[in-house]
Parts: C-alpha cells; structure tokens; sequence
C-alpha cells in the first residue's frame, strides 16, 4: 500500500468530511458565477437573459465533458496510488493533463464552427442569436483553459488534495465576481460590454486559475513534469484514462443534453418560460452544490480504498454518502418550495418570467434526493473502472423517461410536463443508481 494513499487509513467519515467540504466550497464557487452572471445579464433584458438561457445547458454539457475527463484521471491517478505504484500513478497524471489540454483545443474550435446550426436546432430565434453567439465565440476559443484545469484538477483530486482543487476554483470564482459587473454593466466610468462581457470575466478567471494551478501541483507527490511522457509508454495510461473518461465524459453530458432539449421545448411555450427555466436552473444548480462536491470527492476515497483491496471501507463510504444525499436533498427541497418567488424576483420583475420560475421550483425540487444518489453512483462507479454503467444509468434517465416524460404531457400539462419530467427522471435515476452500485460492491469479497 503507498504512503501517498492516505485515503486508506483513518475514519471513513472523516475522509468524506474533509475530502467533501472543501469541494463544497470550490462548487459552490464555481456555482456562483453561473448565479451572478444571470444576475448581471438579467439587467440587460429579458432578451438576454433567454440568452444565457440557451447558452446555460451546452455549456454545461461541454464542462461536464470537461469533469468526465477529470474524473477518468483521478480515476486511475487514484487506484495506481492505492495498489503502490507511484510511478504508474506519475505518468498517468502527466499523460492526463497534456490529454485534457489536447481535448479542449479541438472541442473548442468544433463549438466555434457549429454554434449557429446548435442554436437554432434548440428553437433560438432571430432576436436571441446575435446574443447567443456574441457570448459563446470567445467561451469556445478559451475553452482549452478550462480544460487545462480539469487536468490539474484530476491528479489533485486524485491524489486526495480536495483543499487545492478548491482553492483553484475559489480563484477563478473570485475573478467573476470582481470582473462580472465591471464587464457586463459597466462600472468606474466605463460602459461595459454587454452580454460578451460575461465571457470575457469567464476566460480571465480561467487564465488566473491555470497560473494557481502550476504552483500548487508542483508541491505534491504528481508535479506536472510533461517531458515525463517522452520516456514513456503512452498506449496503456491514455487507455486506462479513456476507458473511464469516456464513459464519464458522457454520462456527465448527458444530463445537460437532456436540459437543452428541455430548453428547445419550453421556447415553444415562449420567451417567458425559457428565462424562467433557465434562471431557476442555475439557482438549483447552487442549491445541489454538496451533492455535486460529494459526488467529486467520493470518487478518490473509493478509488483507492478499491485499489487497495479494502472493500469494506468502500461499501462504507456510499453507505454514509447515500444516507447524506437523501437527507440534504429532502431539506433543500423544502426550503426552495417555500421561497421560490422571493428567489426569482431577484433575476427578474416581469412577472410572467417570475411565475415560471417559482413553477419550476414548486415540482423539481422534489427529485434533488434522487439526483444525489445519481450522481454520487457514478461517482463510485467510475472510481470502480465501471464507468460504462455510470452511463448507461444517465442515459436512462433521460432518454428513457425525462425526454418521453415531457414530450408525451406537453400538449396538455405545457411548461409544466417539463419541469415533472425532470422530477419523475430523477427519482427513477437515483433508485436506479443505488440499486446497481449496491450490487456492484457487494460482489467483492470481504478484506
């Protein structure tokens, strides 16, 4: 067992509070822009704020693709540690950065040349797509930055340093909330850019996150040192990286996918539902903030305690993250339910963009429990080289049921069989996922 698995000693509680909160608090960062943005961008108009609306769920997807990534290296940056082949875990993580970098590059030109056929497949109309592609040409070209990140991300986090990945994402976080108003608004004197300015406050942290990123990783047991890769096999760790990221990359994609063909279903209910769906969406995305982290940081405390052919203390780790997820998930339901109007007035005062957000909040918030378990599944299925089944169990989700859900009931329920599909998908999603990692785990012996 190395002595850089320190995720295989000491209390299992213990490691999921300390490896989870510092993770909450870097979500919770990186949430926040998502919120302050809208927030800066709901003062323009409505106009643009159904804007971010249709930008919200692709962007999401091609971050998610971004953490599929992350999460295939820490994956296997996490199980070389457990089993005591540091050398292994080295060039894995080296291979896993200058892969992420690579990525980002070609999914990021890919966007740029396909952003006016997406769009207008999502409904966008002729006043909404200036905006649209005013913001999303530079988030495309600055996407490798991202990607960059990720990378970085992936060997900390597999590595159990959650306290560094968050002090990564509370910078760029920090970038936002200083740039956002100055670029968007105007501020001091100057006019502001508009909705563009948002993507400009988004690339600025991202470059400043990157600089952090190179100093922290150097002092740990995995420095980035990609001249390693010249003197070594490249085949087996991109395969061993792939056979998880690409799986993951997929399933984390899968649900924004789902949103954005949401999103193209509520702009035939109008202008009004598309901004409240969005501006709710990302509220929720902020609300969800511990079971995102805990989904994150789950992965590394499995992976190596799998590694390291301790089983038990894996089964123990879901068996305390699952209890978590449905008792937060139940108490932030409650408290959205309660004050979904206060919340959406502070994105918007037209009153029809208000009612379809508190409607949105009224029905889905009922499923956040159920998404908990989802995410947090794949998060061990994955820490467990079982990503194909992480998932085929989102692809379920929301081809089986959330997309028929609201395709079948729109006619006659409107925006309302939109927001229920996404309520009935994740209740479904979350029994699925506990189901099939319960047994998945329980098929190893004892240790």
């Amino acid at each position: 067992m190395s002595d850089t698995a320190k995720l295989t000693r000491g209390g299992i509680r213990g490691h999921l509070v300390t490896q989870t909160t510092p993770m909450i608090i870097g979500v919770a960062a990186i949430m926040s822009i998502g919120l302050v943005d809208a927030y800066f961008i709901g003062q323009l108009g409505s106009t643009e704020l159904a804007a971010i609306a249709f930008i919200f769920p692709i962007s999401v997807a091609l971050t998610s693709m971004g953490v599929g990534v992350m999460v295939g290296i820490n994956s296997v940056v996490a199980r070389a540690l457990g089993s005591g082949d540091s050398a292994m875990a080295a060039r894995r993580a080296n291979l896993g950065i200058v892969f992420a970098v690579s990525l980002g590059i070609l999914m990021g030109l890919a966007l740029y040349a396909l952003l006016d056929p997406l769009f207008t497949l999502m409904n966008a109309d002729d006043q909404t797509r200036p905006f649209i592609r005013a913001y999303m040409q530079p988030f495309a070209l600055g996407f490798p930055l991202l990607m960059t990140i990720m990378g970085f991300n992936g060997v900390l986090r597999g590595q159990g340093e959650a306290r560094k990945t968050s002090y990564i994402s509370i910078c760029y976080a920090a970038a936002n909330w200083v740039l956002d108003p100055i670029l968007i608004t105007g501020a001091f004197g100057f006019e502001g850019f508009g909705i563009v300015g948002a993507a400009y406050a988004t690339l600025s942290g991202w470059g400043i996150a990157i600089l952090l990123g190179l100093w922290l990783i150097r002092s740990t047991a995995l420095p980035f040192k990609p001249m390693m890769i010249r003197h070594s096999a490249v085949i087996e760790p991109l395969t061993a990286i792939l056979r998880v990221a690409g799986p993951a990359s997929f399933s984390n994609s899968i649900n924004p996918i789902g949103l954005s063909v949401l999103t193209a279903m509520a702009a035939v209910e109008g202008q009004a539902a598309v901004a409240g769906f969005g501006a709710a969406g990302r509220l929720q995305s902020f609300a969800l903030v511990p079971l995102l982290a805990l989904s994150g940081s789950i992965g590394a405390i499995v992976g190596q305690n799998w590694g390291a052919d301790l089983p038990r203390r894996a089964r123990g780790a879901v068996a305390y993250a699952g209890g978590f997820c449905l008792l937060y998930g139940l108490a932030v339901a409650v408290l959205l339910f309660a004050f979904g109007e206060r919340f959406a007035s502070l994105f918007s005062d037209e009153p029809a963009v208000i009612e379809q957000f508190a409607s949105y909040l009224a029905i889905a918030v009922w499923g956040y429990a159920g998404f908990g378990l989802l995410i947090t599944g794949n998060g061990v299925l994955n820490a467990v080289d079982r990503a194909p089944l992480a998932l085929l169990q989102s692809a379920a989700r929301v081809f089986l049921v959330m997309l028929p859900f609201a395709w079948l009931l729109r006619d006659s329920w409107g925006a309302e069989a939109i927001y229920a599909a996404e309520l009935v998908a994740n209740l479904a999603g979350g029994a699925l996922a506990a189901l099939i990692v319960w047994r998945i785990l329980r098929d190893k012996p004892h240790a």
